[in-house]
């Protein structure tokens, strides 16, 4: 019998908000950043940026992004996943 490894926390948080200008990262009030979350994997905080993005897709001044936080809270493990994968990695 096999047990199943639960699988690592890559933990993601996904935000957005009304940009000053639709081609750069500044909000225009970080009092009105909306905060959709913080999710356990890249695919549930895609689908959390989807619906965000879904419902202002008629406004080109509000973005949201999604940021993988365990990349910023692990960075020596990630360096090590793309020495790995064959990736040039800056020490």
């Amino acid at each position: 019998m096999s047990e199943d490894k639960p699988q690592r926390q890559l933990l993601h948080l996904v935000f957005g908000g009304e940009l000053v200008d639709p081609g750069s990262i500044e909000f225009t009030d970080l009092e009105k950043v909306h905060i959709v979350g913080i999710f356990p994997s890249y695919a549930e905080a895609y689908a959390a940026w989807r619906g965000a993005t879904g419902a202002t897709v008629d406004d080109a001044h509000v973005r949201y992004f999604i940021v993988h936080l365990h990349k910023l809270m692990d960075p020596a493990h990630e360096r090590e996943r793309a020495k790995l994968a064959g990736q040039q990695v800056d020490e």
